[in-house]
């Protein structure tokens, strides 16, 4: 049924290109025709093969009404971003002023969202028919995806002026604000800001935002000269208090303002008119003085203007108290247990802090405890507001607790009251974050919208994905716009590493992933951005790597989902990623398309490599052991005990050395919690034969730092289901501790080998430090970095060495007894599978030579034959699949040189 289509949709390319069919003869039917088109080819699942028909006939004739049209539409059905094809048809049409059809197809691209281009082109076509009305609600949708438009928000802000639609008018010229701004039009900018101003003068926080913009894009000056405006506003209206800030910002603009410096001397005389030392605090400041710092001057005057009759002070020896007077250049002051204190007024400005009468410290010291205590447990938002106005305005979660815990609230009590504060300080709109520190609060004296709260978190933040996080949060808002500017500037963060990626780091693929699912919840955000997963993919250098730096939980999600969807070598991929993502989606998605050889070999491997792949062992052992393919693996019960058991040696070992010391802590506890607090090993050696429960156990014994009390546990256990279990250090064993079992010689031999590194190596790099160091500059210099890398690996090598050593019990050939397999024995093995007989030296790691047949007690071969007697047999599978039975011939003593 496809091909007929298809073929019906060939003839009529062929018929349009031999016929030329005029431009004059289309009208809106003819698409209408091919809108039914493409609904039956969406029936029959034939969009990829109609679309590469078409595009394959725009290459030879590229202004194919009909294959331009049908490319176009399945392209802006997919969300794909490339509509060159329909910009091409609608400008053919335009040229040919066929106004109809250009508004049904520029309606047809709106059926799939919004689009600049439609948006402004029908918008002329309804101009051009004087349908006013039309306009306008085109031009409200075009302002609300083009955050470059200025003009056009700026007429419709006059429009609802006009109207007297007062709040929609600022709505629209404060976005036209930000936009002349970001054009650094300084006429227009200045214009509008007379507008917002008369309309909302009292948006203090507003105009304060964007005057910082303004500096940064414009300049200082300019910035300063529209202050100007905000601070006649504020005279005028007696807001003393935001006047004084307003200068303070002007003067720190331009600090020799001299009209500033009068007017800031003006409202400081305004607030303080009924202050008993008004005058003396400005002529000891030195405000008026054009020859005076003004920063200094202002600091001094508001120090001194803190010390009146009434107020409250802070001593760190007598604590709070309150000025009972001030009498000339000497203040009293009345501390709880030290009344009429005298004090200069120097020393006072010196050795006192000022405090206001609603300062946390006053109100503990005035207020009773149980009143206060009430109000504080009750109040969380009066609180938190308190404690936070008490310093500075600037407080965090910490520096609360400590105003609180116990001197209000008890420990028990804080819990639960700071669970209720921190909802508080989300939802409160007169509580936000510092600027310029994601832990700091601060009390805002007007309350601020959920997307300026939002976006001010953004701007605090200073990790990357914590600010993903925060926009995640912010259009999750109802109250959030998409199409503000504040999310604006938040969405621009991202794009920007789009456009400029030079290399593709997890900021810039973590960008795509967020930008593309902001652009499907609001398509117009992609716009003018390329966004192409496999181009990206195929140019990032290290994916296991940079999959390990996305440090979002989601993103990772959404990069795997990626993967699957676009590269055709995704199952290889994920085997790849598996032991950094730990993620059952893998596993799922690797069972779900029949991938199961390639789940067996990814288990296989970080087995076999346990030491990269620690955790990745761990979480199989807790997810997958149970899978019905896990046991085509050939990974047995025992071997992954053993394996954990190695994972517990390993991690205190090097939590011990403080390498990764957090990570190998975690493992550590996972581990541990598997074996002793679940219980694995008893429930293993339960089920176990006395061979298979004595190599456990051995392994268990040579985990130095794992504490003997579950050591004893352990042996107890045994003890308990088989009493007559013979341990290491019976009569008739030999025995191997935890200690590293090693020869007289081999142990001579490190020593030797220690000391080398110690007396000589380490001594002579240091020599080589010191030369390279009086080369000159060291960030330049080759021959220090290359001395302290070669440093770094000698110490590591004697670390490791040392530990060696410390753990070595050298072995007495004179205990040996030779009944059985053991260390220093010599051993001749039949293979039954072959007949033929196999010799073999059975002594350490050290020693261990598997070419010459020495191999290693803790070797799997040397575990497994490790305690037979002569005629016994035991098996060992080689090589993953050979199941190899063995049966030992003879035993005798090793020669020892």
């Amino acid at each position: 049924m496809a091909e007929a289509l298809l073929k019906n949709i060939q003839d009529m390319l062929n018929e349009e290109k031999w016929t030329r069919a005029a431009l004059s003869n289309y009208s809106t039917s003819q698409f209408k025709d091919l809108d039914l088109i493409l609904k039956e080819a969406w029936e029959k699942r034939a969009y990829d093969d109609l679309k590469k028909t078409c595009d394959e006939h725009l290459g030879h004739t590229k202004n194919s009404i009909i294959a331009l049209y049908l490319s176009g539409m399945i392209a802006l059905s997919r969300q794909i971003i490339d509509d060159a094809a329909l910009i091409s048809l609608v400008s053919i049409f335009m040229d040919n002023h066929k106004w109809m059809i250009v508004k049904y197809l520029c309606e047809r691209i709106l059926d799939y969202g919004e689009s600049k281009f439609a948006l402004r082109t029908l918008a002329e076509c309804y101009k051009n028919d004087n349908e006013e009305e039309a306009v306008f609600g085109l031009w409200e949708r075009l302002v609300k995806v083009d955050y470059e438009e200025a003009d056009l928000a700026k007429a419709l802000a006059e429009r609802f002026e006009k109207a007297q639609k007062n709040e929609e008018a600022v709505d629209y010229y404060k976005k036209a604000l930000h936009r002349y701004i970001n054009k650094q039009l300084f006429t227009n900018v200045r214009e509008i800001w007379a507008k917002i101003l008369h309309f909302c003068p009292e948006d203090i926080d507003f105009f304060l935002h964007v005057q910082k913009k303004i500096a940064k894009n414009i300049s200082e000056d300019k910035a300063s000269a529209l202050l100007e405006d905000v601070y006649a506003s504020c005279r005028a209206r007696s807001d003393i208090d935001t006047a004084i800030a307003i200068l303070k910002l002007m003067l720190q603009y331009k600090e020799n303002n001299e009209n500033a410096r009068k007017e800031i001397t003006e409202c400081f005389q305004l607030k303080y008119a009924g202050h008993s030392q008004l005058q003396e605090y400005i002529r000891i400041s030195n405000l008026s003085q054009k020859w005076r710092n003004i920063h200094e001057a202002v600091q001094d005057f508001e120090k001194h203007i803190a010390f009146d009759k009434g107020n409250f002070v802070f001593h760190r020896t007598w604590g709070v108290g309150r000025i009972a007077n001030i009498q000339g250049d000497e203040i009293l002051i009345d501390f709880s247990k030290k009344r009429d204190h005298a004090m200069s007024l120097k020393m006072a400005v010196n050795a006192l802090q000022t405090l206001s009468k609603t300062h946390i410290w006053v109100l503990k010291a005035t207020l009773k405890k149980e009143k206060l205590h009430e109000r504080v447990k009750n109040e969380p938002g009066w609180a938190l507001k308190t404690v936070i106005r008490s310093f500075g305005n600037s407080c965090d979660i910490k520096r609360i607790k400590t105003e609180l815990v116990p001197s209000v609230l008890s420990a028990g009590e804080w819990t639960a009251w700071s669970a209720k504060a921190r909802e508080v300080l989300k939802s409160d709109p007169s509580l936000g974050v510092s600027p310029d520190n994601i832990d700091l609060y601060t009390v805002r004296e007007r309350p601020i919208s959920i997307d300026e709260k939002l976006y001010n978190e953004f701007k605090a933040q200073k990790n990357f994905f914590d600010r993903a996080q925060t926009i995640r949060n912010y259009v999750s808002q109802r109250e959030a716009e998409p199409d503000s500017e504040y999310f604006t500037e938040m969405f621009n963060y991202f794009s920007a590493y789009l456009r400029s990626r030079n290399q593709i780091t997890e900021q810039v693929a973590a960008s795509y992933l967020l930008v593309k699912q902001l652009a499907a919840q609001y398509p117009h955000l992609s716009a003018g951005l390329s966004l192409n997963f496999i181009e990206l993919f195929e140019a990032i250098e290290d994916v296991p790597a940079l999959f390990v730096n996305l440090k979002d939980a989601k993103l990772k999600e959404e990069f795997l989902h990626h993967i699957k969807l676009f590269v055709p070598s995704w199952p290889d991929m994920y085997v790849k990623l598996f032991p950094h993502a730990l993620n059952r989606s893998i596993i799922e998605s690797l069972e779900k398309e029949g991938h199961e050889d390639k789940l067996i070999g990814m288990i296989q491997h970080c087995f076999e490599n346990f030491r990269e792949n620690r955790e990745a062992v761990v979480w199989i052992y807790k997810n997958l052991n149970r899978a019905a393919w896990f046991e085509k693996a050939g990974i047995s019960f025992e071997k992954q005990l053993i394996t954990l058991i190695h994972l517990l040696d390993i991690t205190y070992r090097e939590i011990e050395n403080h390498r990764d010391t957090t990570e190998n802590r975690k493992i550590n506890k996972q581990v541990y919690t598997i074996l002793f607090k679940d219980k694995a090993l008893n429930s293993y050696i339960d089920t176990a034969d006395t061979d298979t429960i004595l190599r456990i156990f051995t392994f268990i014994e040579d985990v130095k730092d794992l504490d003997p009390a579950d050591k004893m546990k352990l042996r107890n256990h045994i003890l308990d289901r088989h009493p007559s279990f013979k341990f290491f250090g019976d009569p008739k064993k030999t025995v191997i501790t935890r200690r590293l079992m090693v020869t007289q010689a081999k142990y001579e031999e490190k020593k030797r080998q220690l000391a080398r590194l110690t007396d000589e190596e380490l001594r002579a790099n240091t020599k080589e430090i010191s030369f390279a160091r009086d080369l000159g500059d060291l960030r330049e210099n080759a021959e220090y970095k290359a001395a302290k890398e070669k440093q770094g690996l000698l110490d590591k090598q004697i670390k490791t060495l040392q530990e060696e050593i410390e753990r070595a019990q050298v072995f007495n050939p004179a205990e040996l007894a030779a009944d059985q397999v053991s260390f220093g024995t010599r051993v001749t093995l039949i293979n039954e599978s072959t007949g033929k007989a196999e010799e073999y030296t059975i002594l350490g790691p050290w020693e261990s030579d598997p070419d010459q047949g020495v191999i290693s007690y803790q070797s799997p071969f040397g575990s497994a034959m490790l305690h037979k007697k002569a005629g016994e047999t035991f098996c060992f599978i080689r090589n993953k699949e050979e199941n190899i039975s063995y049966l030992v011939q003879t035993i005798r003593a090793a020669a020892f040189a």
